[in-house]
């Protein structure tokens, strides 16, 4: 496996290389690995530019130093070491703290920043420096009471050892704990090797079944860092999907958005997530019935909707990187692109020799409402991925036409971009450029045993120099005129009856531009003709405009 280079940094310095000593994944005796000390460490922030976490983290380590002055220890725990390992510098920490009881940490904490105790009935103290919010949080057991998330009990214990405390952590590589001041590692559960074998193994498997957000948490840990469950561990969350009913779908959405967001291709997540049955337990109707689609081997070499589905999402997720969209826009695209053929299966039929899914984008509507809402996607975020999956064809129809010389208005392109808003032309012409290139292979012409596979979208450069050329790539169209520009031509407006008409005069001016072409100064011409006029008379006269 290649290893990054800040990976060989802490490798090379226990000789791991070396085929290292067998040791039980249950022993009281871990393995000690040397990562980066505390100081090493602020250098990483500094090197990256990651000059507010560089302070957060001088107040962790002057927090570590008092701890340990006063006969306690603080190690770095989870998510934080893991990414250490794989040569990645984490902004998110979770600092476990031995040896004292809550009120003696509180108070230690609270000379190096400001103390939030909104999760103290869970263990842990939330500690803010600057904009920079951290977790300190008190070694403990849980065990599950009840259905829900909220059914737990939890015994604190500040002197429980740091191997039961890594013990009730969900998988080997989050049950990692370093030392703060020295970086010393320890790793009970074979952490590291799994990490360098990406496997993603069950740290225990009794405790692991405690919370079964754990298992949606594993497939998008497999989309993310592109690893292979364990067959034990399978099993395991393989039994657990019949628990996800009774979480809040709030719970859901944070690890969702994580695999969309996070997973160089999410596709191996969500292969994932449909290997260990959630999808099943969670979105029968709506993504089971996808494996089951064929599709027209002449548009879709690749098999059938769920291949396709799959194909896509990666596309989707290269494209947000290169465009360098915002987390909102990524979500649009990456969303759109997953549920852009979720109609599919309702309007799929085989008619002439031929597979046909007629109407399947505007079908895609209803079931894509259903898994955004079920993954507790808002609905301020749901309305413009459910436009782009009604539209993701538009760009290809509109360009295939143009190919056949038919002439298209700019109207054209301003009503598509005011019928998707609030997605925008960008995000649209991104899903279906997402879905144009997860096809294939397809047989090379004249090179029998030779294929290929799309690598580029001209629809989408020519739909998107069209929407440019209109200012509308990233916006809703913007009116010929205003209301404004009618007050300066000495028109008037009122409350009760002036804002109507004003509004109807713009409409018309609009109609105008896109159905006649007329321009905005041909527009203001005829409004100042008539401005001596009543207004009434003006609606008139723009009515007959349209209508000759």
């Amino acid at each position: 496996m290649d290893k990054p280079s800040f990976l060989f940094s802490i490798f090379d310095r226990i000789n791991l290389m070396e085929k290292p000593e067998q040791i039980s994944r249950e022993n009281s005796k871990p393995r000690i690995y040397k990562g980066l000390d505390a100081e090493a460490y602020y250098v990483k922030f500094l090197e990256h530019f990651y000059f507010e976490e560089a302070v957060a983290f001088e107040a962790v380590i002057d927090l570590a130093k008092n701890i340990e002055d006063a006969g306690g220890k603080a190690m770095m725990a989870g998510g934080a070491v893991r990414d250490e390992i794989m040569g990645n510098i984490s902004k998110d920490w979770d600092i476990e703290v031995y040896g004292f009881q809550p009120e003696k940490i509180k108070e230690i904490a609270a000379q190096f920043g400001t103390i939030n105790e909104v999760g103290a009935s869970f263990g842990i103290i939330k500690l803010r420096v600057g904009n920079m919010e951290i977790d300190l949080s008190l070694p403990r057991r849980e065990s599950k009471t009840g259905k829900t998330h909220k059914d737990f009990a939890a015994e604190f214990d500040p002197n429980m050892t740091t191997e039961e405390a890594s013990r009730r952590r969900d998988f080997t590589m989050n049950s990692l704990a370093k030392n703060i001041l020295t970086g010393e590692i320890e790793d009970y559960f074979g952490g590291i090797d799994d990490i360098k074998n990406k496997i993603l193994r069950v740290t225990d498997e009794e405790r692991f079944k405690d919370d079964a957000l754990r298992i949606l948490r594993g497939a998008q840990f497999v989309g993310r860092f592109g690893l292979s469950a364990e067959q034990k561990s399978l099993e395991s969350m393989r039994s657990m999907t019949g628990e996800l009913k009774y979480l809040p779908k709030e719970r859901f959405r944070e690890e969702w958005l994580k695999l969309f967001l996070k997973s160089p291709k999410p596709s191996l997540g969500l292969a994932a997530a449909m290997d260990i049955g959630i999808f099943e337990a969670m979105h029968k109707n709506e993504i089971m019935p996808l494996p089951k689609t064929p599709q027209e081997p002449e548009w879709h070499p690749e098999g059938d909707v769920w291949t396709h589905t799959l194909m896509v999402t990666d596309e989707a997720a290269k494209i947000a990187r290169e465009e360098m969209l915002d987390e909102r826009e990524s979500l649009i695209v990456i969303l759109g692109a997953f549920c852009h053929d979720l109609g599919k299966p309702s309007t799929t039929k085989f008619e002439n020799g031929r597979v046909r899914s007629i109407g399947h984008d505007e079908a895609g509507a209803e079931p894509t409402k259903k898994f955004l809402s079920d993954i507790g996607i808002e609905k301020s975020l749901c309305e413009p991925i459910v436009k782009t999956v009604i539209a993701h064809l538009r760009p290809s129809l509109l360009y295939n036409e143009k190919l056949k010389n038919i002439k298209h208005k700019d109207a054209v392109f301003r009503n598509l971009a005011k019928t998707i808003y609030p997605a925008t032309m960008k995000e649209l012409a991104c899903v279906a450029k997402s879905d144009h290139l997860g096809r294939g292979p397809f047989p090379l012409p004249d090179s029998p045993g030779k294929f290929f596979v799309p690598e580029d979208y001209p629809a989408g450069d020519w739909f998107l120099e069209r929407a440019n050329n209109l200012n509308i790539v990233a916006e809703k169209p913007k009116s010929v005129i205003s209301g404004q520009d009618l007050i300066k031509q000495g028109f008037e407006t009122n409350e009760r009856t002036g804002n109507v008409k004003f509004g109807e005069i713009i409409k018309l001016a609009d109609l105008l531009r896109d159905e006649k072409e007329i321009t905005r100064e041909e527009i203001l011409a005829l409004i100042s003709e008539s401005k001596e006029r009543p207004i009434d008379k003006l609606i008139e006269a723009l009515k007959e405009k349209f209508s000759a």
